[in-house]
């Protein structure tokens, strides 16, 4: 069935092609710079350099003749609708999921998903109205006020403005998260300034550049997408009618399409449909999806056509025909061609448009996908099930992961099927929450690397600042923080609706279609109680006027999960759980307190690399339900796991108490702190160590204490007086050992145990460390940066300097365990385990090479 649909996926250019008597001609490239390079290109000075790198590119494939039209000539978008549409003769699909609005769902206060939609609500309130739409009054010829933000919303960038069309989509979803007022009158700002700015052209065009981008990118020359701008500012206003119910905004956007809608016409008419595929090949954002869901709401046949001429009938034409050919296609232009093509299925019908999406979804994460669920390799695929060969700080650009999410979202709204529940869960959890900076708002990453010893901090772009990045990936991210609620909930409608829980995320719901206002309370996962514990409770929705109301509960059995020891109970007596990769259902009369329990087990687990070759299989990542764990490391990815014969011989929770046993120990000299610290395991004196990087991990050392009762101290001054061993954090396993006037090192052999004692120093709050085993030894520093540590015999305590040379101040760890935290037994070295959305500048390593 699906394979005698492919025909339909150029009907309507063959139908345009008989209209408008066009001869048919275009080329399906791919070979595009990446937007860092594009970025240089932009902003370069260096005319004979850029000439240098476009010529390397194929951008001008296509030149013919005029088209002869007589004068006055124009297209019949009606008819040419009426044409595609009556051909195939499909109608909507029926029963597919309905999303919940943003507006019926709030995430609990201080929960994990909220602490991150929080931060990104400090980042919109930051932003200034005026500086946001500088370049916009500066093209309208309004006057500017203030100075213009830079990066990629600089005003000599050609893709400025893309970042303020994300940030109205944003701003609506997060005002409808979070009602805050203060941000409603800031978006509001923004689109009525943008009125203004398109009032003022007169022609409905509106952008931060002038319209003469739009004659290069029709003339087939080399211009920075400025259509995917144009999307960004389009789909912006979308989000500002239907969720923010901006009465301008939707006057607006018409009137915008007006105007590209005439541009288009002219290119066709002029020319022929060829030439404006040719221009295709470059990045449109999500055109063909904007105007499939204005034409959902408008029904105007122009907006359905020109819906069409955005599908990129080449792409997705191999998709129909399932050829996986997506190597060297740049994955940011495309994924969104598929979202478009899934917005076609749900407005028109076609079945080959569902079948594009699902073979998509297929190959991608069969061939393309990391541990994490995220995609691409410098912002491109590259060839199927080879990606051992790409692991590399330019892995997983961010708005892929955020377009990605999109497919799947759907697919589960057609399906129900909870692998793409799972696809969704591990994707959000890896890819998006490790975006950001902790809780710094606006420090956001563009790549998410995946190499041995990477670091966010130190890939192609690293961390971006608040006013001077504006990637790409920096408006996807504002998005993608301010609809975390959006996907935790779908209902069915009925004569007996149903809700879908797909995501456990903490929460709360009004659901109007069932009576009910469910509460849903995650505990926290964490490593040593290996269980997601869920409580959903019930209560009566507000200014209900209809008493309970019979209605069905589905939730998401994981795929990660297994049914030893996993229970649900309602209201204390136990249901019967489903296998793994289905929902358990629930119908009844829900009252108010009604209490939902539910437990699942979380397996830890390997996944191996999506590489075919036999001589990568050991190549693996390791999982812990959803989270992704990646080990402190800086490139050492070999862990040899001997006799073990299942996960839990080689791979062990670190206890919640452990963290009251990390321990910093410094030392100031003069004006500046130093830092007993591991360094290539050697302990060295060190003034560089700061929290949230290496350096820090560097200077926490945890106390092993030798008698197990003091191991229940819940201070770190307990410790003093006790006989300790000190393990370095990012070497678990391993002891700092010492012997007589030599070097402090990192070892498994040696003395390693010391004596905690006042320090030498005879100043309040100090320690100094002896040797256990060689009295009247003690570990000895100074004032040298990166000088080796000692064992030092015989000190002269009286003189001032020794003493405090042997002195240390010591503090809690400046690194602490993350709940979800493992220590994985290798041969040479053991690997500290913590989710990857934990990491920020320190170095660690996701896949590993796990052999017996």
């Amino acid at each position: 069935m699906e394979r005698k649909m492919k025909g339909y996926v150029l009907i309507e250019v063959l139908a345009l092609l008989l209209l408008c008597g066009c001869a048919m001609g275009k080329e399906c490239s791919n070979t595009v710079p990446n937007k860092s390079l594009q970025f240089e290109i932009a902003s370069t000075k260096n005319e004979t350099w850029k000439q240098q790198i476009l010529s390397q590119f194929k951008v001008n494939t296509v030149y013919e003749k005029p088209t002869k039209v007589s004068k006055g000539s124009t297209l019949n978008w009606e008819k040419i609708s009426n044409q595609i549409t009556n051909a195939a003769k499909f109608n909507p699909p029926q029963g597919l999921l309905k999303e919940v609005s943003l507006h019926d769902v709030r995430l609990e206060p201080n929960s994990l998903h909220w602490t991150a939609q929080q931060t990104n609500l400090e980042y919109l309130m930051m932003l200034d109205v005026d500086r946001l739409v500088w370049s916009f009054r500066k093209t309208a010829g309004l006057p500017t006020l203030g100075t213009p933000y830079g990066g990629w919303e600089a005003p000599d960038i050609e893709l400025r403005g893309h970042f303020v069309g994300h940030y109205l989509s944003a701003a609506a979803k997060m005002w409808a998260s979070t009602q805050n007022g203060t941000l409603q009158e800031k978006m509001s700002a923004v689109v009525s300034i943008l009125s203004d700015c398109q009032q003022k052209m007169g022609t409905g065009y509106l952008s931060a550049f002038p319209s003469e981008l739009f004659d290069r990118y029709e003339a087939v020359v080399y211009v920075w997408a400025p259509y995917y701008t144009i999307h960004k500012i389009m789909s912006g206003l979308l989000d500002q009618h239907t969720i923010a119910k901006n009465p301008q905004a939707l006057k607006m956007l018409t009137w915008m399409v007006d105007y590209f809608y005439n541009r288009i016409q002219n290119v066709i008419l002029q020319f022929s449909i060829a030439r404006h595929y040719a221009a295709l090949n470059e990045e449109t954002g999500g055109m063909n999806d904007l105007l499939y869901r204005l034409y959902s709401i408008t029904k105007d046949p122009k907006h359905l056509v020109m819906a069409h001429l955005f599908d990129k009938p080449c792409f997705l034409g191999e998709l129909a025909v399932q050829a996986n050919n997506l190597a060297d296609f740049h994955a940011n232009t495309h994924i969104p061609v598929v979202i478009g093509s899934q917005m076609r299925y749900e407005v028109t019908g076609d079945p080959l448009y569902k079948s594009i999406a699902t073979y998509f979804m297929d190959i991608v994460n069969s061939t393309h996908t990391f541990a994490t669920g995220g995609t691409s390799i410098d912002e491109h695929w590259k060839e199927p099930s080879r990606l051992a060969s790409h692991l590399m700080p330019e892995n997983e650009e961010s708005c892929t992961t955020y377009n990605m999410l999109k497919v799947s979202r759907n697919l589960f709204r057609w399906t129900k099927e909870t692998a793409y529940a799972d696809h969704y869960e591990r994707a959000l959890t890896n890819g998006v929450l490790s975006i950001q900076r902790g809780t710094e708002p606006g420090v956001m990453i563009y790549f998410l690397p995946l190499g041995p010893g990477h670091s966010k901090a130190v890939s192609n772009h690293g961390w971006g600042t608040p006013f001077d990045s504006f990637w790409c990936c920096y408006g996807t991210a504002i998005e993608s923080f301010s609809k975390l609620g959006d996907s935790i909930y779908f209902e069915e409608e009925g004569k007996v609706p149903s809700l879908y829980i797909i995501q456990y995320i903490s929460s709360s719901l009004n659901w109007v279609s069932g009576q009910i206002v469910l509460n849903q309370k995650v505990d926290p996962v964490v490593s040593w109680d290996p269980f997601l514990k869920v409580t959903i409770t019930t209560s009566t929705l507000q200014n209900s006027k209809e008493g309970n109301r019979l209605s069905t509960l589905n939730l998401r059995i994981p795929i990660w999960t297994n049914l030893n020891d996993a229970k649900a109970e309602l209201n204390n007596i136990n249901l019967k759980l489903p296998a793994p990769g289905n929902f358990l259902s629930i119908t009844r009369y829900w009252a108010p307190n009604d209490t939902l329990n539910l437990q699942l087990p979380i397996d830890m687990r390997l996944e191996a690399i999506k590489d075919d070759r036999p001589e990568y299989a050991s190549i693996k990542a390791i999982l812990y339900g959803p989270y992704l764990l990646a080990g402190h490391s800086s490139g050492n990815w070999d862990i040899t796991t001997g006799n073990a014969s299942s996960i839990s011989d080689w791979i062990t929770p670190i206890p919640s108490t452990y963290n009251n046993h990390l321990v910093t120990f410094s030392q100031q000299w003069g004006n500046s702190i130093f830092f007993l610290m591991n360094s290539s395991q050697i302990i060295t004196m060190g003034n560089s160590a700061q929290f949230g990087n290496n350096s820090a991990l560097q200077a926490t050392f945890r106390l092993i204490f030798a008698d197990q009762s003091s191991s229940k101290v819940s201070s770190i001054k307990d410790a003093i007086g006790k006989s300790v061993m000190l393990e370095p954090f990012d070497y678990p396993g391993m002891l700092v050992v010492a012997h007589a006037d030599r070097a402090l090192v990192i070892g498994r052999q040696g003395y390693s145990a010391f004596h905690l004692v006042p320090g030498l120093d005879a100043r309040k709050g100090t320690v100094s460390l002896e040797s256990e085993t060689l009295k009247g030894c003690f570990v000895y520093g100074g004032a040298t940066n990166n000088s080796s540590m000692a064992l030092k015999c015989n000190l002269d305590t009286s003189n001032s300097t020794v003493a405090k040379a042997a002195s240390f101040v010591m503090h809690e760890g400046m690194s602490k365990y993350h709940p979800i935290s493992f220590v994985a037994k290798g041969a040479t070295r053991n690997f500290l385990l913590e989710p990857l959305l934990k990491y920020k500048n320190e170095t660690y390593t996701v896949y590993f090479n796990i052999q017996a």
